[in-house]
């Protein structure tokens, strides 16, 4: 069987779908509030603010970029960005001072997770706020 090919769409102008998605980058589930989408924007900002704030109270370790072999910067890195992702909760944290040494234990482990993973579930918010902005999507 051959795989139907979809026509490929052009891409929207700019000012159509970037400040909905700098928007929910800066505060998570932004950009859906602005498009309308209240119940979806709430549920975003308590899911993604909550699972920063659990990381922050396991006292997960935020990543720093490093250099090193490969694996230690493609780990560090790929970590700083996706703590960064999770927009104004990383930076009011950072700028409050946060700042955990990476420490044996399981709790500080699953901290260090759960800061990683409110800013990944950020990143996929954006990309859906850009789906409905640009008409992909509803």
């Amino acid at each position: 069987m051959a795989k139907e090919k979809r026509p490929k769409q052009p891409m929207p102008p700019l000012k159509v779908w970037l400040p909905a998605v700098v928007t929910g980058w800066l505060i998570p589930g932004g950009g859906h509030f602005l498009l309308k989408h209240r119940v979806r924007a709430g549920l975003l900002f308590f899911a993604i603010v909550g699972m920063f704030l659990f990381g922050l109270m396991m006292r997960g370790a935020m990543f720093q970029g490093q250099s090193g072999d490969l694996l230690t910067i493609i780990i560090n890195w790929g970590g700083f960005f996706s703590d960064m992702a999770a927009g104004l909760p990383y930076f009011i944290a950072t700028w409050l001072g946060y700042s955990q040494s990476d420490v044996a234990g399981h709790v500080h482990d699953y901290g260090t997770k759960f800061l990683v993973g409110a800013g990944l579930l950020n990143v996929l918010a954006m990309v859906d706020a850009y789906e409905i902005a640009a008409g992909r999507k509803n």
